[in-house]
């Protein structure tokens, strides 16, 4: 169990996707805190938000998958086909969910007011904006760049 463990420590290529996504993460928590001046732990964890920690995942994924074992591999492709799958739902499906909350949420808030609905709440930032995606994936490209060169 034990050489188990060593062996996913000892894979660079998921250590650099591991790294990018957790300082994403970090990244997205200290923005908005700069902007809202609130610490909460959602943003470490939580979906949405600048930079896209999942464009950062996939983008850094792929690109040490291209530098390590070349572009004209296998895995470079399928890792190239799934990042450009997560990155167009975060920014297509998700933000178009993200929006159905958001009004789903008003007309709820309008209903319990008068009584006639409980008070519910949706969860509202789902997806991203392009340029959330964009910082991401710059992100991730240079996250995986620097540990894998």
């Amino acid at each position: 169990m034990n050489s188990f463990f060593t062996a996913i420590a000892d894979n660079k290529i998921l250590m650099v996707a591991i790294a990018a996504w957790v300082l994403a993460q970090v990244l997205k928590t200290i923005i908005y805190y700069c902007l809202l001046k609130e610490v909460t732990i959602e943003r470490m964890f939580g979906a949405g938000g600048m930079p896209s920690s999942h464009s950062a995942l996939v983008v850094s994924l792929s690109t040490a998958i291209g530098m390590i074992e070349g572009v004209e591999s296998t895995n470079f492709a399928i890792s190239v086909v799934f990042a450009v799958v997560v990155m167009y739902d975060a920014t297509g499906v998700r933000q178009a969910a993200g929006k159905h909350a958001k009004a789903i949420n008003r007309i709820a808030k309008q209903l319990s007011s008068k009584n006639t609905f409980d008070d519910i709440s949706l969860k509202e930032l789902l997806g991203h904006t392009p340029i959330e995606v964009i910082a991401g994936a710059l992100l991730g490209f240079f996250v995986a760049y620097i540990f894998t060169k």
